[in-house]
């Protein structure tokens, strides 16, 4: 099974350089194995005003479709939100954060 090589933050600013691709295959592989988290848990975002405001949720169990909104956290575009979830789910995947900014 693909892992998160830590070391490859070159996958890690092509994603920043460009959230909705084209990506390459091992970004696009990363990404695979990033989005694949078991469902209780995972990030997600929710749209809270179409094409304005997004909002950062923690997917709860696959029946009844709940989620739980994170305090605080708000984006403003879709490239931003795209970008911290990544972070997020880099580091809870690795173990390490980004340095990238």
């Amino acid at each position: 099974m693909y892992q998160i090589d830590p070391a490859r933050v070159e996958l890690a600013a092509e994603f920043k350089a460009r959230p909705f691709g084209p990506h390459s295959g091992d970004l696009h592989r990363l990404l695979n194995l990033m989005r694949a988290q078991t469902l209780p848990g995972r990030l997600a975002l929710l749209t809270l005003i179409p094409h304005r405001e997004w909002a950062l949720i923690r997917l709860g169990p696959p029946r009844g479709g709940r989620f739980e909104i994170v305090e605080g956290v708000r984006y403003h575009s879709p490239a931003e939100a795209e970008w911290d979830v990544f972070k997020r789910r880099w580091q809870a995947m690795t173990g390490q954060a980004l340095a990238i900014d």
